[in-house]
C-alpha cells in the first residue's frame, strides 16, 4: 500500500490536462467531488499544494482537527459508549417498567398513562434517576455530523463516512437498534472508510445496530439453553440484504436458497448484553456464571458488544454459492461466509460501481467500473486503492463527469455554509432545513440508504424549498448562523446588484462557466417581491411562473418549460441596473440566496 502510495504521489498520474483542464479547474472538481465544498481561497491553496500532494492528504484523513475537536467539545454524549447509553438513555417504555418497579408509579395507572399527574411522575423519575429522553442524545448525534461536515480539515474520510453509512443503512426509525446508532458511525464505519472491504462488512454484520436493524440477533437454530424463554427461529433478512445491498448486488448471482442457507451460517449472530437494564440484562448474570473461558471453549464468541451464541447456532450442513461448509462450523463459518461474499468477483463490480456513482456520474462509464473492480479483486478489496484507479482514469475528468452530480439537500447546506465562510453556532437549525428540502438524515427506513442520484432529489416542490434556503440563509435569517458577505469579497461592495451577482457567482462557483447562469439570474435579483413569492410557493408546494421558469432554463435538473425570456417585459423582472442598498446589504443578501437556490449552484 505504502508503495502504491508513494508512486501515486511521486509520479502525478491525474490526466486532467488530456482532458482539457487548468490547474485550476482540475482543483475545483476535486473540491467538489472530494470535500463538502469550496470554502474561500479553496481552490488556489489546492494548486500551491499541489493535486496529488493535497489528493494524498485527504486519502491518509489524519489531518489535525483543532477546530473541529473545539466545536464537537460541547456536545457530551456523542462519545458514550452502547453500554452508557443503555444506562443513560433507556427507551420510554423501559422507563415506564422501572418506575413502576421502584414505585413512583402505580402498575394500574400505566393503561391509563395520560394527564399532567402521570407525566410529572414519569419527569421526576427521569430526574431522580438521571435518565435523559432518547431524542436528545440524537439530537447531539445530528449535531455532531453537521458539525463534522462543516468544520473537518479531512473533508474525504467525512464524505466516505457518509458514502459507507448510506451503504450499511441503519436507521433511528427502528427503535430497537436506534440508541446503537452514533457508536455504528463512530466505531464500526468512520475508522475503516479508506481500508479493506471485508473489515466493514464483518465489522458491520457484528455490530448491534446491524444486528437489531435487519433482525439477525434473533435469529436462531439451536436450543436456546440461554434463553428458553423465546425460540424466534430463522430469519433471513440480513442475509438478504448482505448479499443483495451490502455486498453482490441485487444481480450477483445468488439464488433465494442461497438466502437461506447463509441465515443459517449466521445464526446465533447476536448481541452481548449491555448496560445494567439494557439489552440482554436476563442473560448478563448467567454468562458471569459461566464465566469468559469456559463460553469459549463451548464455542462461544464475544468481542465487544457482539456475541456469538453456540447454543443458538445452526449447526448442520450449509451450501452457499456452491461453497459446502461442513456441519459443526461454528462461528468461523460465519467469517468465512461473509468473507467470500466481500471478495466475491460481483462485490467488486457493485461497489466500484457505487463508488463510482457517487463520485464521478450518475452514470458512470464501463470503462471505469471494469477498471476499478480490478483494483478491488487485485488489492483484496482495498479501498483506497479502488479510489486511486478511479481518480487517475481519463473518465473521471472527462466533461460528462464536470458538475454532473446533483448535490443531496445535506450537501447543499454544508456547501453554502463552507462557500460563505460561515460561523454555525446551531447546527440543529440546519438540520430542520435539510429535512425540509426532503432529506431527514439518518432516518431512512430502508436499508438501502438514500438512492443517489440527482433525480431522487429534484422535483419543483424540493427546488422551492431550495431557493427558500438560500434566501433565508444569505439574509441571515437561519438562527445561529452568521457570516460577513463584503469580507467576502475583501470588504468591496459592489455598484450593483448585476455586478453583485457576476462577482460573488465566481466566488461562490469558483472555476465554471457563469454567463449562461449569470442571464438566466438576473431577472430574480432584481425582483423586489421574489423572497415571499418564493416563499408562498414552497409552502404550497407548487412553483411560481418566475420560478419554473427560471428552473426550466436548467434541462439537466428541470422539466420542460417556457423560455424565461417571454417575462423580459415583465415589470417585476426588469433587468435595469439596481443600486445594492446600503446598511443591511438587503440586496446583496439576495443575490446571494438567488445564486445559492439556482440550479448550477446544486451541481457538484
Amino acid at each position: 500500500m505504502l508503495v502504491l502510495l508513494a508512486s501515486f504521489v511521486n509520479e502525478p498520474k491525474l490526466p486532467y490536462k488530456k482532458a482539457g483542464l487548468t490547474t485550476q479547474q482540475a482543483a475545483a472538481h476535486l473540491l467538489s467531488r472530494f470535500t463538502y465544498g469550496a470554502k474561500p481561497g479553496d481552490v488556489a491553496d489546492v494548486v500551491e499544494m499541489g493535486l496529488e500532494k493535497w489528493f494524498e492528504q485527504q486519502l491518509n484523513g489524519d489531518l489535525a482537527d483543532p477546530i473541529l475537536k473545539e466545536a464537537l467539545s460541547k456536545f457530551d454524549d456523542i462519545n458514550l459508549t452502547n453500554t452508557e447509553v443503555e444506562n443513560k438513555y433507556p427507551r420510554n417504555a423501559q422507563v415506564v417498567r422501572f418506575a413502576v418497579r421502584d414505585g413512583f408509579i402505580h402498575r394500574d395507572s400505566v393503561a391509563n398513562a395520560k394527564g399532567p399527574t402521570y407525566r410529572e411522575a414519569i419527569l421526576a423519575y427521569r430526574k431522580t434517576k438521571g435518565y435523559k429522553p432518547q431524542q436528545e442524545l440524537y439530537r447531539q448525534f445530528i449535531n455532531q455530523k453537521i458539525t463534522r461536515a462543516i468544520y473537518t480539515e479531512n473533508q474525504f474520510r467525512e464524505l466516505m463516512t457518509d458514502f459507507w453509512f448510506n451503504h450499511f443503512n441503519v436507521s433511528l426509525s427502528k427503535n430497537q437498534c436506534a440508541a446503537y446508532v452514533p457508536a455504528y458511525e463512530r466505531d464500526i464505519i468512520r475508522p475503516q472508510v479508506f481500508g479493506k472491504f471485508e473489515n466493514l462488512v464483518l465489522s458491520t454484520a457484528k455490530s448491534p445496530a446491524m444486528l437489531m436493524y435487519l433482525d439477525n440477533f434473533s435469529s436462531a437454530g439451536g436450543s436456546m439453553v440461554l434463553n428458553a424463554k423465546k425460540k424466534p427461529g430463522l430469519n433471513e433478512n440480513y442475509a438478504r440484504e448482505v448479499m443483495e445491498l451490502h455486498t453482490l448486488g441485487v444481480d450477483g448471482g445468488y439464488t433465494q436458497s442461497d438466502v437461506t442457507q447463509a441465515a443459517r451460517i449466521l445464526t446465533g449472530w447476536t448481541i452481548a448484553p449491555m448496560g445494567d437494564n439494557g439489552y440482554g440484562a436476563g442473560m448478563k448474570n448467567v454468562l458471569a456464571k459461566i464465566g469468559n473461558d469456559k463460553l469459549h471453549k463451548l464455542g462461544y464468541v464475544r468481542e465487544g458488544d457482539f456475541l456469538f451464541a453456540k447454543n443458538r447456532h445452526d449447526n448442520g450442513e450449509k451450501v452457499v454459492l456452491g461453497k459446502k461448509f461442513p456441519a459443526g462450523g461454528g462461528y468461523e463459518e460465519g467469517v468465512t461466509l461473509l468473507k467470500m461474499l466481500a471478495h466475491h468477483e460481483s462485490t467488486a463490480k457493485f461497489i466500484s460501481k457505487k463508488i463510482a456513482i457517487r463520485f464521478v456520474s450518475d452514470a458512470p462509464p464501463q470503462s471505469l467500473i471494469e477498471k476499478m473492480a480490478k483494483t478491488f479483486l487485485s488489492t483484496n478489496g482495498d479501498i483506497k486503492n479502488v479510489i486511486i484507479t478511479m481518480v487517475n482514469s481519463p473518465e473521471f475528468w472527462s466533461a460528462n463527469a464536470l458538475r454532473e452530480k446533483t448535490k443531496s439537500p445535506f450537501e447543499l447546506a454544508i456547501s453554502a455554509v463552507r462557500s460563505l465562510d460561515a460561523n454555525v453556532k446551531q447546527p440543529y437549525q440546519l438540520y430542520s432545513w435539510i429535512n425540509k428540502m426532503g432529506q431527514q438524515l439518518y432516518y431512512y427506513q430502508a436499508p438501502t440508504g438514500f438512492p443517489d442520484r440527482g433525480q431522487y432529489w429534484i422535483n419543483t416542490g424540493s427546488l422551492l424549498n431550495r431557493m427558500n434556503f438560500g434566501l433565508a440563509l444569505a439574509a441571515q435569517r437561519i438562527p445561529g448562523i452568521t457570516f460577513d458577505l463584503t469580507a467576502l469579497n475583501k470588504n468591496k461592495e459592489p455598484e450593483s446588484a448585476e455586478a453583485a451577482l457576476v462577482t460573488y457567482s465566481k466566488l461562490l462557483m469558483p472555476e465554471r462557466r457563469l454567463d449562461a447562469t449569470i442571464e438566466r439570474l438576473k431577472p430574480m435579483v432584481t425582483d423586489p417581491n421574489l423572497e415571499s413569492n418564493v416563499a408562498a410557493a414552497a409552502e404550497k408546494n407548487s412553483a411560481s411562473k418566475q420560478m419554473g421558469l427560471m428552473m426550466n432554463e436548467d434541462a439537466n435538473l428541470m422539466a420542460e418549460g417556457s423560455d424565461l425570456k417571454k417575462l423580459k417585459g415583465k415589470k417585476a423582472l426588469t433587468s435595469t441596473i439596481t443600486p445594492l442598498k446600503t446598511g443591511n446589504n438587503t440586496m446583496l443578501a439576495q443575490v446571494v440566496g438567488v445564486i445559492i437556490g439556482s440550479p448550477e449552484f446544486q451541481r457538484k
